[in-house]
This record gives C-alpha cells, structure tokens and sequence, in this order.
C-alpha cells in the first residue's frame, strides 16, 4: 500500500498516473495548496522542500516526481515501463528522465512560477518560453526520427512524465502539443484507459 500527498494537475499527477496504471494499492491524500497545507509543519515534516507530491514507500516519505515515477516503474510492472539495469535502453532511459526534468520541468516552473526568481516576471517568462521551445524542437525531432515513444518502439516511465509536463504547457503562447510528433505521443497516451481514470479521480477536465 502506497500514500500519495497530491494536489490535482500539478507534479504529483504523472505518480498517481503510474499508480493507477500499474493497478498498485494506494490511499490519497489532498493536500490543500490554495491554504498553504504544504507550508505547515506537518507538511514539512513529511516533505521539506513543501511541494507535492509526497508518497509514503513502505513507510517513509520519498519525493521528487521524477525520482517517485522511476522508484514505482523499477519495483512494478515486471520491466514494462522502465528498462532494468542490464538492460542495453537503461542508459537511455535515465538520460531522458533528467533530461526532461532539467530542460523541460524547470523552465515551465519558471513560466509558470517568475517570482521564484524575483525579476521581472515578463522577463522570466520570455526566458523559460525560449528555453521550453528549443526543448520542444529536440523532442520533436528526436520523435520523428526514433519515436514514436522516447525510447523508440518502447513505452516507459518517461513517456508518461513528458505527457504531464505537455499538460502543464496547454496554456503556453505555443503548448508542447502543438509540434507534430509531440502532438501525436500526447494524443496515444490520453487514450489510455488509465488516463481517463486518473481524470475522472482528480476531476480534470483541460487538456483531456
């Protein structure tokens, strides 16, 4: 039995999409952002950082998305979603996942976010739109010439993790959705079942 800390839409929904998708146990728990719960000593106690999700693994807290999505890939699923270590795609497939983390996740944060850095936000945001974009054509172009997952004919972890920083990008001058062959990997993993069922639990409705 697994605990997820989430809050709908945000970081915590590529886990609780893994989640439902490898039919593992779990129990939620909503995690009130609007009034802060993330910032109160509870929260903190479990998560220092003061940000969704947190997922209890036997036990312990454990966080960061990426990190949470990789751990519940490698311990389920019999390899279907994660290259094991031996494996020749491992080197690949990790690359991906801090690829996308670094020069995906932290420019949307930015464009989501430029108080983070407090500067002029318009400033901010004209940055983290450039960078997301220069990482959109690479993604783009490395889809058409080896996709039509990341890692080729192979469906992992990290397909379902750019398929959430996709959703976070739908209001963006230009959303990740609007290349072709990201367009097309958005379009195949919004019509698995699991999608629509994590849906339905979060009660989203964008993007879907």
């Amino acid at each position: 039995m697994y605990t997820l800390y989430y809050s709908p839409g945000t970081a915590s929904f590529v886990v609780h999409w893994l989640l439902i998708e490898l039919d593992l146990a779990h129990e939620l728990r909503t995690v009130d952002m609007d009034g802060r719960e993330h910032k109160g000593a509870g929260y903190l106690a479990l998560n220092p950082n003061g940000v969704v999700p947190t997922l209890l693994v036997d036990g312990q807290p454990r966080y960061e998305a990426a990190a949470l999505a990789m751990l519940l890939a490698d311990r389920h699923g019999d390899g279907a979603f994660a290259p094991a270590p031996a494996d020749p795609q491992r080197a690949e497939y990790l690359q991906w996942m801090f690829n996308l983390t670094a020069t995906v996740q932290a420019p949307l944060r930015l464009w989501w976010y430029p108080g983070d850095l407090q500067c002029d936000d318009d400033a901010v945001r004209r940055g983290a739109q450039a960078r997301f974009e220069a990482a959109c054509e690479r993604l783009d172009a490395h889809l058409r010439e080896r996709g039509p997952y990341l890692l080729g004919e192979r469906l992992s972890a990290a397909d379902f993790y750019l398929t959430m920083l996709m959703r976070w990008s739908r209001n963006l001058p230009r959303p990740a959705h609007d290349w072709p062959h990201l367009g097309a990997l958005a379009r195949r993993m919004k019509a698995r079942p699991s999608f629509a069922e994590l849906y339905r639990r979060e009660g989203l409705e964008e993007w879907a």
